[in-house]
């Protein structure tokens, strides 16, 4: 009876030490290749180059990532809404695409320390008469749907209780409606404004002030229950700022100084 219960004991303890040891971490590291989600119609964070590569400060951040593991790159193209489930899926390893901290995404992904903090402005057209933020009551406008500041600019328009809000699924969607008069306006990063407005791609767009929306912290993603991996993840984002390299991006792809990515009186 002894021996039937120690060898029991040992082979639950070979199952959970098996178990323990199965990490993405390691996967990752055997496979030799981290595998990104990245959106790549959101400059300058993300986007392509007239050869078609992958560029942006998003792009060079798994690379980084990538190289401090000891493994290849790869940069899978993810539109905002299959975020998540890109991951969920296994199409991905980790998502270095942006993402919003927030608790609803808590439930289902696991979330780095912030690598990134945004502003918000208002984006518009010149003829939409929409002169800062509170002008955009009672008009149309639009974003994509589910990111931070589309949730915000959505809970206003019901707030005022006057105007409309339509969801797009992209970038790109948001501003082709806005340049061609579907929508009036529309609230976006001040990197990517800045950015779109200085491409010239879509006529007739300019930034009118700011938008009253708290700093947008995005974080480095990858399965909640990946504990090493998501350990791993808040030390590369230490070493990043600690070494310089946090700034030398940001000088890089926006100019001038990186945002502080801790919150006051938050213990990390």
């Amino acid at each position: 009876m002894k021996k039937t219960a120690l060898l029991g004991g040992l082979l639950a303890a070979t199952c959970l030490a098996g178990t323990a040891s199965a990490d993405k971490l390691d996967d990752i590291m055997a496979s030799g290749t981290l595998r990104c989600a990245v959106v790549l119609d959101f400059p300058p964070m993300g986007s392509r180059d007239a050869d078609n590569n992958a560029i942006g400060f998003d792009v060079d951040y798994c690379n980084d990532l990538a190289k401090a593991l000891g493994v290849e790159a790869k940069i899978v193209e993810t539109p905002f809404p299959d975020r998540i489930p890109a991951l969920v899926s296994g199409r991905v390893d980790v998502g270095v695409a942006s993402t919003s901290d927030t608790l609803e995404r808590a439930k289902t992904a696991g979330f780095s320390v912030p690598y990134f903090a945004f502003t918000n402005v208002v984006l518009t057209r010149e003829d939409a008469g929409v002169e800062g933020f509170d002008d955009l009551k009672g008009k149309t406008v639009g974003s994509v749907g589910g990111t931070y500041e589309g949730i915000q600019l959505e809970d206003n328009i019901k707030e005022w209780g006057d105007g409309d809000y339509r969801p797009y699924q992209s970038q790109a969607d948001v501003f082709l409606a806005l340049s061609q008069g579907q929508i009036d306006g529309t609230v976006v990063t001040s990197t990517v404004a800045s950015s779109i407005v200085q491409s010239g791609k879509y006529d007739g767009l300019v930034i009118k002030g700011d938008a009253p929306y708290l700093p947008d912290y995005v974080a480095l993603i990858a399965l909640r229950q990946e504990y090493g991996l998501l350990n791993y993840l808040d030390l590369f984002i230490n070493q990043q700022v600690r070494t310089g390299r946090y700034q030398e991006l940001f000088d890089k792809w926006v100019g001038g100084d990186a945002p502080d990515l801790t919150v006051s009186k938050v213990y990390r």
